[in-house]
């Protein structure tokens, strides 16, 4: 497997500030763009193929979100070679030479859809491989760049709900202006996952609607995205942690064809951090589940 090493990024960054101004966790898991030359080599498909399933730009929209106090995770290495929005071990047997481990889960929705932890598939379904990859390969990207990433994330987690009683973590994505299906509705500008209402206090979701409609934007709510594994990992607002998942309607911000910023991008990153500044003034207490840190 390609490392990363002193003439590429690292795996992932994380942009802390000295100063929390609030425990909210800016995360982008699918804006990565470092392709590995051995995974190149062994795509079936082209780079352009294979970027289309990039939340393209989404780490710049919120990176400025770091000098505004808000800690941010970006990633660095692309969805389809790793996708840390999975269980760690969610592999499709048929991708693979050898045996899978036995706690490897090969039975769910996303791994059926070749979307698992190493995906099968991008875009509308386009085979990446030529060929099965070993077992040790998959094994080894996992260990190397899926679990580092996050034990990264879980300490910004718990340095929050230490330093704060809570946490939230706002999961920002991006979607393609229109799904795979003729029949699918106009996709709206954002969509807010909350994995129907168990992965936040229904507060989050309210003022995230409230501000992005004031700000002009069609919002809509778990559908065609409730939030991945992320969300529903990391969500559990019983224990004072909260999870959102923003997809943010490609068209609004980019030239999807030819993978361009578009005209309103920087205004969509400035209302980004209008979205953060509303979000930082909730009082804690009004979460829900509240620790205080001195406990």
């Amino acid at each position: 497997m390609t490392q990363f090493d002193g003439d590429q990024p690292p795996p992932f960054e994380i942009a802390e500030p000295a100063i929390w101004r609030s425990p909210i966790i800016f995360n982008s898991p699918h804006s990565g763009s470092v392709y590995p030359e051995q995974f190149l080599a062994a795509s079936r498909i082209d780079l352009a193929s294979l970027r289309r399933s990039e939340d393209s730009f989404m780490d710049e929209l919120i990176g400025g979100l770091a000098d505004a106090g808000f800690p941010v995770v970006r990633v660095n290495f692309p969805r389809c070679y790793v996708d840390v929005n999975r269980e760690p071990y969610e592999l499709d047997p048929r991708m693979f030479t050898g045996r899978l481990p036995s706690f490897a889960n090969t039975r769910s929705m996303r791994v059926a859809g070749g979307l698992g932890t190493i995906p099968r598939v991008v875009g509308d379904g386009q085979e990446i491989y030529r060929e099965r990859l070993s077992v040790d390969d998959a094994l080894g990207r996992i260990e190397l760049l899926y679990k580092p990433y996050h034990r990264a994330l879980r300490r910004l987690i718990h340095k929050a709900h230490q330093t704060f009683g809570t946490a939230i973590i706002m999961d920002c994505h991006s979607m393609p202006s229109a799904g795979i299906s003729h029949d699918e509705p106009r996709r709206p500008d954002i969509v807010i996952g909350d994995r129907y209402d168990t992965s936040c206090a229904p507060l989050l979701p309210n003022i995230i609607e409230d501000v992005m409609s004031g700000l002009g934007y069609s919002v809509a709510r778990n559908k065609p995205y409730a939030g991945g594994f992320i969300t529903e990992h990391y969500g559990n607002p019983a224990s004072g942690l909260h999870a959102v998942q923003l997809e943010l309607n490609r068209a609004v911000y980019m030239n999807e064809r030819r993978r361009e910023r578009g005209p309103r991008f920087r205004q969509v990153a400035t209302d980004f951090t209008t979205l953060a500044d509303a979000l930082a003034a909730i009082p804690l207490g009004d979460l829900g589940t509240f620790r205080s840190a001195a406990e």
